[in-house]
């Protein structure tokens, strides 16, 4: 029970005894829950990236170059017990636990599962104290995540949370946290929630596999360097808009969408295809690259559009072979990239460049695209952005 006065706050528990709660300071201003100006809160959110994902990073990077995670008690004995990793979400948030197992696994040499939240608990789980299960959501309230939080926690598993919301039930539950520094987020299409979180990701990988010595200091350096770009490459990357806006003109009437990608590119294309099917109610999947050949294919008629996600150096080829096959059959195909690929006018109907980033960053850039043409599809068919139908920001039951 609380008790509000004209100067005091007085908080109570169930027994009627006063307590003392620890205070927690909000970092954002009115300013930011408004649309300061934009048609919708989700065209004002993909414009927040920039600044969501600069105070996200920067503020736990020093001098030297070495991140300040201070939330997370992670010392080089407690990780050398951990001897794999589950990440736990639901939607957008689990979108990006695919990108967060790639980096984990790639960087910190450590096994990561991905799971649904809603399956976790109902799964077959190896779970014990020798698991660090981390939790991704947004309000730091879903439902399904909390209960498999309570899962994990009578297992003896270690438990770190990503979440935007300080104080959140995820979080306080939590041994440790990472706390996105995105502010508010009042459209139901998460944006800069999301690219929030893979920063979460970026910084949590590169910090785990410096402390199990997979990669040596001056790797380190190197790497945490390269990430202190991400905020103006993000920033950059926001002068697709014009070009996806022609796009969504284009595919607006389209009854079905694919997104298509091999490695880190087929996750963004999950990123990518919910938002396109969530806001603008076209029917839209993502698929491995390399899966089209086994039944995908037959789904591809005229004019169908196929955006495919190219920022992956070792997979372009095959990537790049797929593309052709689409078209062949007649696709409408969309390639995001941030290389300069020979002939790639031969590939597709229509190219949107970002900038160039260390390989295993880029995704924080290709989502970039996929969330503007998601936008300006919605606006076209006369969609409501911000609220769409069946949808809530946070999912609250199970």
């Amino acid at each position: 029970m609380v008790v509000l006065t004209k100067d005091n706050i007085t908080i109570y528990n169930s027994k009627g005894e006063k307590i003392e709660k620890e205070k927690s300071v909000i970092t954002w201003d009115m300013e930011s829950a408004t649309k300061a100006g934009y048609p919708h809160f989700m065209l004002k959110e993909i414009n927040e990236q920039p600044q969501a994902v600069s105070d996200t990073l920067l503020r736990r990077i020093d001098k030297n170059n070495n991140l300040i995670l201070d939330d997370i008690r992670l010392d080089e004995d407690e990780i050398q017990k951990i001897k794999d990793i589950y990440v736990v979400a639901c939607g957008t948030a689990y979108n990006a636990g695919l990108i967060g197992k790639y980096i984990i696994e790639n960087l910190a040499n450590l096994r990561v599962r991905v799971d649904i939240a809603s399956e976790f608990r109902y799964n077959k789980q190896f779970i014990n104290e020798n698991t660090l299960v981390i939790l991704v959501s947004q309000s730091g309230e879903t439902a399904d995540t909390l209960a498999a939080q309570k899962l994990a926690k009578t297992k003896g598993c270690r438990i770190l949370s990503i979440t935007n919301v300080v104080g959140s039930s995820v979080a306080r539950n939590s041994d440790d946290v990472f706390y996105t520094l995105a502010g508010p987020e009042i459209a139901v299409a998460s944006t800069k929630a999301y690219t929030t979180m893979l920063v979460a990701f970026y910084m949590i990988g590169v910090e785990l596999a410096k402390l199990k010595q997979e990669i040596n200091i001056d790797e380190y350096h190197n790497i945490v360097e390269k990430l202190k770009k991400l905020p103006q490459k993000v920033k950059e990357t926001l002068f697709v808009e014009k070009k996806c806006i022609e796009i969504a003109e284009k595919i607006k009437n389209s009854k079905s969408a694919f997104y298509i990608g091999r490695g880190l590119d087929d996750s963004v294309g999950k990123e990518g295809a919910l938002k396109l099917k969530e806001i603008s109610y076209i029917y839209t999947e993502s698929f491995a690259a390399g899966e089209l050949k086994h039944g995908t294919i037959a789904l591809i008629e005229k004019n169908t559009p196929v955006i495919a996600v190219v920022t992956q150096d070792k997979l372009l080829d095959k990537t790049m072979s797929n593309i052709q096959e689409v078209k062949a059959r007649g696709a409408y195909t969309i390639i995001i990239t941030d290389k300069h690929i020979e002939d790639i006018n031969n590939y597709a109907d229509d190219v949107i460049q970002i900038p160039e980033v260390y390989d295993i960053f880029s995704s924080i850039l290709a989502v970039i695209p996929a969330q503007f043409i998601a936008y300006y599809t919605s606006i076209k068919k006369g969609n409501d952005v911000d609220k769409p139908r069946n949808l809530a920001k946070s999912v609250t039951v199970e």
